[in-house]
């Protein structure tokens, strides 16, 4: 009972007060305040990378801003640049300089389609992401695994056109021209070349029954459907075939009349003087008056 506990404290510790703790943080009244608004028009936004760069001069990282918040196209050679700001060419080519190699802005020559050799400014928002779109490897695609062969899609072929009985190379032609003057009348009959020297038969096949290529035309482009054409040489062929016109009437040739009829040369038995006149005649004209006078 006599022996003393040195483990137990004498006396309960007091509590240290939060000021006094020896871990805390003295914190000053002095540093950096915002006193933010929100922006809604006529601004840029600035990435840390760029605003608190380690290694960019202050002048780089305000011309760089002043970059980024120009909109495309406007001026930015160091001249207009010497113009806006009060430094001078020198310090301003060093700050670009700066930009320029930490990614932030390129400067590329090109030439205009007149031929004049201009420089083209390009400010970058984020080199980093520059850098790594250029440092990953193109993959190539490995070749897909052959499958089945996909059927060809067989093109439906168009209604047949009537056919001319003489098909001569005038005709075709004249055919030809007229198909290929449709799209003149209504933009939607632009035939193909396969098309057109399909129907070029049919419409020959009209032209030859003495319709003129007005009727013709008319035929072909008149009341056609106001929701579309989706195969317009389909539905000419279709009218080429259904409304071929019947034959011209039969018109008889006039017979020419039969050439006149030469006599053989003869000689006057009169006056010696050549004439033609058919046989038995021995006199020319002029004798055969004197010899009527005579008698």
């Amino acid at each position: 009972m006599g022996i003393q506990n040195p483990s137990v404290p004498l006396r309960t510790p007091t509590r240290v007060a939060g000021n006094k703790h020896p871990n805390r943080v003295h914190r000053t009244t002095g540093g950096l305040e915002h006193d933010n608004t929100r922006h809604t028009t006529r601004f840029v936004v600035i990435g840390n990378h760029l605003a608190q760069h380690p290694e960019l001069s202050l002048l780089a990282i305000g011309l760089g801003t002043h970059l980024q918040s120009l909109p495309k196209g406007a001026p930015a050679d160091i001249k207009t640049l010497v113009a806006r700001f009060p430094e001078g060419a020198t310090r301003i080519a060093a700050a670009l300089r700066e930009l320029e190699s930490h990614g932030y802005l390129r400067r590329e020559r090109v030439r205009t389609p007149s031929g004049r050799i201009v420089t083209r400014t390009i400010s970058c928002n984020q080199p980093a992401a520059v850098r790594q779109r250029a440092e990953q490897p193109c993959r190539v695609s490995a070749p897909p695994a052959p499958s089945a062969p996909r059927e060809k899609r067989v093109r439906k072929a168009l209604p047949a056109v009537p056919r001319p009985a003489y098909s001569g190379p005038g005709l075709l032609q004249a055919a030809t021209d007229l198909l290929a003057d449709l799209r003149r009348h209504d933009s939607r009959l632009l035939l193909s070349a396969e098309d057109t020297a399909h129907l070029a038969p049919g419409v020959a096949a009209w032209l030859e029954r003495d319709v003129t290529p007005a009727a013709v035309r008319r035929a072909l482009t008149a009341d056609l459907p106001p929701e579309g054409l989706r195969r317009p040489a389909a539905l000419l062929a279709h009218r080429l075939a259904v409304q071929l016109p019947p034959p011209g009437p039969f018109r008889a040739q006039a017979t020419a009349p039969p050439p006149p009829v030469r006599h053989p040369l003869r000689t006057c038995d009169g006056c010696d003087r050549a004439f033609r006149a058919p046989a038995p005649t021995t006199h020319c004209r002029d004798c055969r008056t004197g010899l009527q006078e005579a008698a």
